[in-house]
């Protein structure tokens, strides 16, 4: 699951890396009014990044920054570039979309998997002292059962011993 996670970490790294990098050689040159770009082509529209191509008419326009999407009155998000030609707004959209999904899920199932082997690990360490304590216990009741034995011999011994162990000692 850990290489998984790498792998998603490098593509999703590679592919922003790539699109900053496309960004920065495209901002190089002169800023000039996107409108003044429609009917060339969307590689020229493009060179401002500020601007939107739209497929169908042909149309470089000022991006509509109020908006995060563009409406679809000015350009369907299927026919709309931005950034690169060969992108449009709905793969874009419907990719991030899935890439985001994965990842949000791949986080639950590892904060899953890390909170039960946990609890396995807690379980294994539970029955591991419960094995000591039952040790520990039958090891002291042997060393009590041996204590008595050796205070029997003492009695018997002595003389002390006797049928009853609340009767009174007799006197010597």
């Amino acid at each position: 699951m850990l290489e998984f996670n790498r792998v998603w970490g490098f593509l999703l790294v590679s592919a922003v890396s790539a699109f900053v990098a496309v960004h920065a050689q495209t901002a190089a040159p002169a800023l000039t009014s996107c409108a003044s770009r429609s009917n060339t082509s969307c590689d020229d529209c493009l060179k401002n990044v500020t601007c939107l191509w739209c497929q169908t008419n042909k149309r470089c326009i000022d991006y509509p920054v109020r908006t995060i999407l563009p409406p679809a009155s000015v350009c369907p998000l299927s026919e709309a570039r931005w950034g690169l030609c060969w992108v449009n707004f709905q793969t874009l959209i419907i990719a991030m979309s899935v890439i985001a999904g994965v990842i949000v899920i791949s986080v639950l199932v590892c904060c899953f998997c890390c909170c039960k082997c946990e609890k396995i690990g807690n379980k294994k360490e539970d029955a591991r002292v419960e094995r000591q304590d039952r040790v520990r216990k039958a090891r002291q009741e042997e060393r009590r059962t041996e204590m008595k034995l050796r205070h029997d011999e003492i009695r018997q011994k002595y003389g002390l011993a006797q049928g009853n162990p609340y009767s009174r000692m007799k006197d010597n």
